[in-house]
């Protein structure tokens, strides 16, 4: 197949890196032209612009939030001007469930079809083809895309024809990350300043109880405070907080912890971490306990 990809930032230029060991024709298109340049060794065929990686059979979007999907898609020479009839834009992007109805509508009156494929993971884990990958769509257009999809990850969720469902997914296990976050930065702050190890205690109910590798990885990097490089930047996981909160206002469903984690990211960015790990509300938790 003809596959475009935009957007190669942190998490789209392994991605890509990895759609590259696959036997298609693989077109790159970045704003910052040098992230894209990197991938010709690779084998990858540079874009000119949105329009011209969009050309093809397949595109798939890694982009930072609702507004550049919407620029990119929506935009003059966007991937909805540029995608043939029967092409199938996959967005790999993390945002609203009204983005992703609004997308799958606007695809389907020009004859395309979208696929929502969120993906579970980190950079490094990207690297490693190690994402969860959460797709929802028309199913002939995920079995067609399915090689591309088990090609950057180690696991594959296929959970149904609409495609919003699967944001939904990806914002609801964000949710729970997040609030794994909180718990873990007020358990490190209060162990801290009780003269009690934050790894120990991460050895003992993490081994013992959890057994989770969320878990004992987000939690080494608040014990060791190790908050840059950011895998994953605090501010980012603001936007997810407030989309998960807006999923659920569609819904009726009250999230009241979702509505304090959100404060503490906004906590957090006032202090100057929004560029940090998010992780990093365990800075903010020392910080308030005078650590």
């Amino acid at each position: 197949m003809n596959v475009g990809f935009i957007g190669l930032g942190a998490m789209g230029l392994p991605i890509a890196r990895n759609l590259l060991k696959t036997p298609h024709w693989i077109t790159v298109y970045n704003r910052t032209s040098s992230r894209a340049e990197a991938l010709q060794p690779d084998g990858a065929r540079v874009g000119a612009s949105t329009a011209d990686a969009s050309r093809g059979d397949v595109v798939l979007t890694m982009l930072a939030d609702d507004a550049a999907v919407e620029a990119t898609v929506f935009g003059g020479g966007g991937v909805l001007e540029a995608l043939p009839r029967d092409g199938i834009h996959v967005s790999l992007s993390t945002i609203s469930t009204a983005l992703s109805r609004r997308l799958a509508e606007a695809h389907a009156t020009r004859g395309q079809q979208y696929v929502a494929a969120p993906v579970f993971g980190r950079p490094d884990a990207a690297a490693a083809q190690r994402l969860v990958v959460v797709a929802a769509g028309p199913a002939l257009a995920i079995e067609r895309v399915r090689p591309l999809l088990e090609a950057i990850g180690r696991k594959l969720f296929v959970i149904g024809a609409e495609a919003s469902a699967a944001n939904t997914l990806k914002l609801a296990g964000n949710f729970v990350i997040v609030a794994m976050l909180e718990s873990l930065a007020e358990a490190f702050a209060l162990l801290r300043k009780s003269g009690v190890e934050p790894a120990l205690f991460l050895e003992i109910v993490n081994d013992n109880l959890m057994q989770s590798p969320m878990y004992k990885n987000y939690g080494a990097l608040i014990a060791q405070q190790r908050y840059e490089p950011a895998g994953f930047k605090l501010r980012l996981g603001l936007k997810d907080v407030r989309l998960v909160m807006e999923a659920a206002e569609a819904r009726g469903v009250p999230m009241p912890l979702a509505a304090l984690v959100r404060d503490q990211f906004d906590s957090a960015i006032a202090a100057g971490m929004g560029d940090l790990d998010w992780s990093a509300l365990g800075r903010l938790a020392a910080q308030r306990a005078g650590l």
